[in-house]
């Protein structure tokens, strides 16, 4: 067994308000631009802080760093670096005002963070990383803010083949972060791509980026997880975790706007918790304007001069437990790094999540025999929770609650901000049981793929690398369930290996396999992830599966 890593204290950060206030350094500017994705100027609905006080807050909350996105033209970018030195508080550099503004690189709806701008950062010392927003989910989905044509995010892939695209798509990445790092001038700090779809994290942290799952919004959380768990232990690289508050709920608490927040503050609190025990490097919320107020009243914060007090709202008050009370309480003997599989999918990712349409950005492509594969794959490990048609709620059979709200505040019979109306909905959860899995590429080593007792080869041919590897363990006893898309030539028949069994099948949710697999997926009624000698085991804490308990125990034998 691998030597334990050297346990590793998250740094903590929050990102910057999107409608609550106007951002501290550009001031009026920051009303001008679309600060959202739903493609509309919001005006800002509290006083503005001043850029110092709005930093000391984000510092008594227990952040050590602040994530902005910069306007279009950086104009705020030096009083923030000026306030940030001071404040002891790092900084990351996002693109999603680009992204959704403009102006865009060539031939793509990619905003690059400037050179200049990122070494002036590195130079005065505060640059804590820069940040790719959702680019995953821009590459295929390239109109959703760029409507001039259709340009992804890295690149187009028109006219390609599958593993063509993939190839271009990661050369791109690997490209910015080559960029990246020369303006940083050897500074070591991460490039991170935030992925809203279990996707293109392999392919991001293998151009040398490190990859930030968003956990909340509006996946399935072991199927994210396990993908991004997966890809920073096969390539190495740091796991930055981002709790989006945006999502597809309403309820009676606090709301900016429809979707803002779209989860409850008990959702966020065990999603909190959640991502604090998988060992991350970085973790920070997206919606500081949700776990903040700004202006007269008083209440929990510090005067800033400009917008009055920060008064905490419900979920801030869920931050502060969590830093406050949980962090402290709960020290981890453990890092992500750690994490090793007991089921491994092999797999060769796509870019499908359920819509069958625009892999890698390319129009021309459909993912062809065996393309949904991976989709029964976890249907089978999640004991049937997570469906066998897509990898995120993006798919039919998923309703958004939050298009009520919208239809009753754009129709002005709802004034926001405030309590949304009741009762709660809950259509997205955070439980979805599955037993110690991790996703690897199609390019996984035995170093890195352990002794799982059960491996899935999904997707395509894996690399003679990867096939040894499954055949080894296979060897000394794993079960290797293969989808016949993707099974090696010589080895496309079922049969005993070893102390083994290969299984070649055209469905893995096939009685067969149902009555192989059973005992080897661990119980319905718990998520576990085994870090070392340690596991996190979550369990159910109420109806809905917003909302989790959690246990750590040492690892089984």
């Amino acid at each position: 067994m691998r030597p334990a890593t050297p346990p590793v204290t998250p740094r903590f950060g929050l990102q910057g308000p999107v409608v609550g206030w106007q951002d501290p350094w550009a001031g009026p500017e920051s009303d001008r631009i679309m600060r959202t994705g739903t493609g509309r100027v919001y005006p800002s609905q509290d006083p503005a802080p001043g850029g110092a006080g709005f930093l000391a807050t984000v510092r008594d909350l227990g952040c050590d760093f602040y994530v902005h996105h910069m306007l279009p033209d950086g104009r705020e970018i030096g009083g923030l670096l000026a306030d940030a030195r001071r404040a002891g508080v790092g900084v990351v550099l996002g693109n999603e005002y680009g992204n959704i503004n403009g102006p865009w690189l060539d031939g793509t709806n990619r905003f690059d963070v400037p050179g200049p701008v990122v070494a002036a950062a590195a130079a005065v010392g505060c640059l804590e990383g820069v940040l790719y927003d959702e680019p995953e989910h821009l590459q295929i989905n390239a109109g959703q803010y760029r409507t001039d044509g259709w340009f992804p995010h890295w690149g187009r892939t028109d006219g390609l083949t599958a593993p063509a695209a993939k190839a271009a798509v990661t050369e791109a990445m690997r490209q910015a972060a080559v960029r990246l790092s020369r303006a940083m001038a050897g500074r070591d700090v991460p490039v991170v791509t935030e992925h809203v779809f279990p996707l293109l994290f392999h392919a991001s942290a293998r151009a040398g980026m490190t990859v930030a799952p968003k956990v909340m919004k509006e996946s399935f959380q072991s199927l994210q997880l396990a993908s991004a768990l997966g890809a920073a232990r096969q390539y190495g690289t740091g796991l930055w975790i981002c709790a989006d508050l945006w999502g597809p709920d309403i309820g009676p608490w606090f709301t900016r706007l429809p979707g803002l927040p779209g989860h409850s503050p008990g959702e966020y609190e065990s999603a909190l918790r959640l991502a604090y025990l998988l060992g991350p490097t970085h973790l920070f919320t997206e919606g500081s304007d949700v776990l903040l107020r700004f202006g007269p009243g008083g209440g929990e914060g510090r005067h800033d001069g400009g917008g009055g007090r920060a008064r905490l709202t419900e979920f801030g008050e869920a931050w502060r437990r969590f830093r406050r009370d949980y962090v402290p309480r709960h020290p981890l003997a453990w890092s992500h790094r750690d994490v090793s599989a007991g089921t491994a999918i092999i797999w060769t990712d796509n870019s499908n999540y359920g819509q069958n349409a625009r892999l890698f950005g390319n129009r021309e492509l459909a993912p062809g025999d065996g393309g949904d594969a991976i989709f029964r794959v976890w249907h089978l490990v999640s004991h049937g929770t997570i469906p066998a048609h897509g990898s995120c709620m993006h798919i039919p059979g998923y309703e958004f609650p939050r298009a009520r709200l919208k239809e009753l505040y754009e129709s002005g019979r709802l004034v926001l901000p405030g309590p949304g109306p009741a009762p709660a909905t809950a259509s997205h959860g955070l439980f979805y049981p599955m037993t110690d899995v991790l996703v690897f590429d199609e390019d996984v080593g035995p170093e890195v793929l352990g002794q799982p007792r059960l491996i899935f080869l999904v997707g395509g041919p894996a690399s003679a690398r990867a096939q040894a590897a499954a055949v080894a363990a296979c060897e000394r006893g794993a079960t290797v369930i293969v989808d016949v898309a993707a099974a090696p030539p010589g080895l496309a028949a079922s049969t005993r290996r070893g102390r083994g069994w290969w299984i070649v099948t055209g469905d893995v949710l096939d009685d067969r396999c149902a009555e192989i697999t059973a005992p080897l997926l661990g119980a319905p009624d718990c998520w576990r992830m085994r870090f070392g000698q340690h596991e996190v085991r979550m369990y159910r804490a109420n109806d809905s599966g917003t909302e989790l308990d959690f246990e750590v125990a040492a690892a089984r034998a």
